[in-house]
């Protein structure tokens, strides 16, 4: 039976999006002081572009093959690692100090967000679902909102205190920062969606299922890269909270088993739409 390829605006999108990556992160890591950021900033993105070099350029450019060939699990996986993809240079466009590459930072941007919200749409939800069978859903349900929880309380432990003495985070303030756009697409975005899609899923809703599959990839490989971060950080001499490292590395690892069992219970020959 013949597969229905990725509609061509996608792999276009996509595939600028691997070259513009590449070019982004190599630039990034091997020119001598290409970035202009507070030296207390370098190590983090120093260790989300080897990440994203290593990781997601190489997942990227897999599952979009799968994917396009019609293959659920790639087209799952192609999602997961462009919501990374879009989370990242989200955060380069409206954090990193104007480089010569800002336009590159920009079009990714458009790029990710085009392939990912037209994704999304194009995924038969339903059938999603259907493919799970009576998978239990618990585990997934109890992740998301664990992960919710841990990461609004990380956060909010610094916010909280500065706010209630009238001062800003030593994490704005250090690097000379005017806000954290982490902080925003953390507990603007991304614990939203994580609460969301639990609901959603405990009450067995297809695009609970949906949304589940990708955010699960999303995190594993955002997790990978807050753990290079941590340790460029370490090289650096700057001290690293325990409990930081603590919580990312438990929800990476966590994310990937998950990851890895809900990709497994579908079928090789499913296929993302109809």
């Amino acid at each position: 039976m013949a597969r229905t390829p990725l509609p061509r605006p996608y792999r276009a999108a996509s595939i600028a999006t691997l070259v513009l990556t590449t070019v982004a992160t190599i630039v990034g890591l091997f020119v001598p002081g290409f970035y202009r950021d507070d030296p207390v900033l370098l190590p983090q993105v120093y260790g989300q572009d080897l990440l994203t070099l290593v990781v997601g350029v190489p997942a990227l450019a897999v599952s979009l093959y799968y994917a396009n060939r019609g293959s659920l699990r790639g087209y799952v996986v192609w999602l997961g690692v462009t919501g990374y993809l879009l989370y990242t240079y989200a955060s380069y466009a409206f954090m990193t100090a104007f480089n010569e590459l800002y336009l590159v930072y920009t079009t990714l941007l458009w790029l990710t967000l085009f392939t990912f919200v037209g994704g999304m749409v194009r995924l038969d939800a339903a059938a999603l679902k259907s493919e799970l069978g009576e998978m239990s859903v618990r585990p997934y349900v109890v992740f998301q909102l664990l992960l919710a929880v841990l990461v609004s309380l990380l956060w909010l432990s610094e916010i909280l205190p500065a706010t209630l003495t009238g001062t800003t985070p030593a994490s704005i303030t250090d690097p000379g920062l005017p806000t954290s756009v982490i902080y925003s697409l953390d507990l603007g975005v991304i614990i939203p969606a994580f609460a969301l899609t639990a609901y959603w899923l405990w009450n067995h809703r297809p695009w609970g299922y949906a949304f589940t599959a990708v955010l699960l990839v999303k995190i594993a490989t955002l997790g990978g890269a807050v753990l290079t971060m941590v340790v460029y950080m370490i090289r650096d001499g700057q001290s690293v909270p325990l409990p930081q490292i603590g919580i990312f590395g438990t929800l990476t690892a966590i994310s990937l088993g998950l990851m890895g069992r809900f990709l497994l219970s579908l079928s090789p020959d499913s296929e993302p739409s109809q």
